[in-house]
């Protein structure tokens, strides 16, 4: 019996400890930078710490960094399903799970073990409980009895204080009444007495002895029979006077306190106008400290995803268009820097400089410009058969059509930049507030041909020594030798989403009708869809309908000299369709366009003229 009340006693006392919660680990996704942006990573939640490692696999290396839960706040993204971010002090991780469901589950999860770490946990406060309680206790009655006096004005105060002396008033008359009630019984009950000890004597004469001052008992001790005669009776006290005494003091009291009261009272509107202006500094303050707080906090996470471009960035238009200009301006100083240093580096022989032209299966022997006709067959439509062909087909000829016209007097077209031979149109359209503006460019260059100049920009075995702009790229599939599938990225232009392109790219040759008018080479470059290539969440994926034409004109050489690149003219021109995407603001794809298509002409013209120098003439 004692055991079993001993345990139930010990079972009410003690309440068992529920377990830790269990470690949680996945797959989320984290927001690296503005440059690599989301990154899948393996992130581990474990004894009130948020951990996360490049992958499954690498987790023996040890994290690549950690959060303590303890102060973390989690706080769900208002639009993106997916996303939540988690930020202790100044630090914050940018996380996206697979689904709103993994979502819900990962925050529950980190709420739990926030929940049952530190003191604040339930466990916590179990094992401390009952200093808990005596703390609480006494923080809440000096929290009431401090806020008990809040909110009130003297002047309430002052109402109070008349309350209680007139109650303390009517509780004073009516001790008197009870003093007064006391001392009227006493008197009667010495009255009594006094009679009743006259009318003894007068009965029992010989029981006093002449000193009439003590009388003998038995055992013969003597007896005090009354006290000496007081003049206020055996009460002893003038319970009247008492009570009157204590009522005037009580009084004064009272009247001293309601004086004092009534100084305050006079001062009361200087105190409260010394309190507003301090009540005044203090939000001030308080504003100032807030506004510095978020300022702070905008600086420090600035480049964090909800400032990149999107349907709800914080980032301003103004801000946008300077972020950029900024982002591309360094990326012009590192290519300047690139080129100084292929400077620097000694050239190859002439033959390997030239080898990726000498192996291709349009290159020839040299030649004039009448041996052209040789090449023909080669990149002729019949040839280059597979299932795009219809697609490509329609697009040379939407581009033979319509690419090739004159739009120097179309009052649609607009000029937007004239450098020399070079002139850029444009053509402004939007729809469902996305920049689709159709851009135009035609150009002469001297000593290089239509076939050299569409070899160079159609060979993916030579984009990235004069493409800046992409940051990597692959063959998807060879439809045949005239026909690719490319998938390219772009370099991210923070803070521009980072964008890809899948497009099909197919070089032509097309023959003149007129025997006074040039051939044409041409490459043309449209979006496609393929299943080795779907979109992702990492990049805004665009659309293209891009295509580089170009025509030779040969000046007859004096005498019988053969002709050289002096004698050779390139008329390019260059058209370019393209949906970005996205949310970027139409006011900095414009500039951006502006800015970018002449450098990209320039670019790839000199490259061409760089890398034909000195070396036979393809035509």
């Amino acid at each position: 019996m004692s055991e079993k009340s001993s345990s139930s006693g010990s079972d009410e006392d003690v309440e068992p400890e529920s377990g830790h919660p269990v470690e949680h680990g996945g797959v989320l996704s984290k927001w690296t930078n503005y440059i690599h942006g989301w990154q899948d990573r393996w992130v581990v939640l474990k004894n009130n710490t948020l951990s996360y490692y490049k992958s499954e696999d690498e987790r023996e290396y040890g994290c690549r960094g950690s959060l303590c839960l303890s102060k973390a706040v989690i706080t769900p993204h208002e639009f993106d399903e997916c996303r939540f971010d988690i930020s202790v002090n100044d630090s914050v991780w940018y996380l996206r799970a697979e689904d709103p469901e993994h979502r819900l589950q990962w925050i529950e999860s980190i709420e739990l073990h926030k929940a049952e770490s530190g003191y604040g946990s339930e466990t916590s406060l179990r094992r401390h409980g009952s200093m808990l309680s005596l703390t609480s206790a006494a923080s809440a009655l000096s929290s009431t009895s401090t806020s008990s006096f809040k909110g009130y004005r003297l002047r309430e105060k002052l109402a109070e204080m008349e309350t209680f002396r007139d109650i303390l008033c009517r509780q004073v008359d009516t001790l008197q009444k009870y003093f007064d009630s006391c001392a009227n019984a006493v008197s009667k009950d010495e009255f009594q007495r006094d009679r009743v000890v006259e009318e003894d004597e007068e009965e029992f004469p010989s029981a006093t002895r002449p000193d009439g001052e003590h009388n003998h008992n038995n055992n013969g001790s003597k007896e005090k029979l009354f006290s000496p005669a007081s003049p206020k009776g055996i009460n002893g006290i003038d319970f009247k006077g008492e009570a009157i005494t204590f009522k005037a003091t009580t009084a004064g009291i009272l009247s001293t306190l309601s004086h004092c009261i009534e100084l305050m009272v006079k001062r009361e509107d200087s105190w409260q106008k010394r309190l507003d202006k301090e009540l005044e500094k203090r939000r001030r303050v308080e504003d100032a400290y807030k506004t510095a707080i978020n300022e702070l906090k905008k600086k420090s996470h600035y480049g964090g995803p909800d400032y990149e471009e999107g349907p709800n960035s914080l980032i301003n238009e103004d801000e946008f268009f300077d972020a950029v200009e900024a982002a591309l301006d360094r990326q012009d100083k590192i290519e300047e820097q690139c080129q100084s240093e292929k400077v620097r580096i000694p050239r190859l022989p002439a033959g390997d400089a030239f080898s990726t032209i000498g192996t291709h299966r349009f290159a020839n022997k040299h030649h004039s410009y009448s041996s052209s006709q040789s090449s023909i067959e080669l990149v002729s439509a019949s040839d280059d058969i597979h299932r795009f062909s219809v697609q490509v087909e329609e697009m040379v000829q939407n581009h033979m059509t319509y690419s090739l016209q004159d739009v120097g007097g179309d009052a649609n077209w607009q000029l937007v930049i004239e450098e020399g031979e070079m002139k850029v149109y444009r053509r402004e359209v939007e729809e469902n507030g996305i920049v689709l503006d159709p851009l135009k460019a035609t150009h002469a260059v001297k000593g290089v041909t239509g076939h050299e100049l569409c070899h160079y920009f159609w060979d993916t075995a030579v984009r990235m020594d004069w493409e800046t702009t992409i940051e990597n790229f692959n063959v998807v599939e060879t439809l045949s030798d005239n026909a690719i599938i490319v998938y390219q990225t772009h370099k991210r232009v923070w803070p521009a989403s980072q964008r890809d392109v899948l497009y099909m790219s197919a070089i032509r040759k097309i023959l003149a009708t007129n025997e006074n008018d040039p051939d044409t080479w041409l490459v043309c470059n449209f979006s496609v869809d393929h299943d080795n290539a779907p979109p992702t969440n990492r990049c805004v994926r665009a659309k293209i309908n891009v295509a580089m034409i170009c025509q030779t004109l040969v000046s007859p050489p004096e005498g019988d000299k053969e002709i050289s690149r002096d004698n050779i003219l390139c008329k390019i021109t260059y058209v370019a369709n393209v949906n970005p995407g996205g949310w970027a603001p139409a006011s900095v794809l414009r500039a951006v366009a502006k800015r970018e298509y002449p450098k990209f002409l320039k670019r790839f013209t000199s490259y061409v003229q760089e890398k034909t120098a000195g070396k036979p003439i393809l035509f």
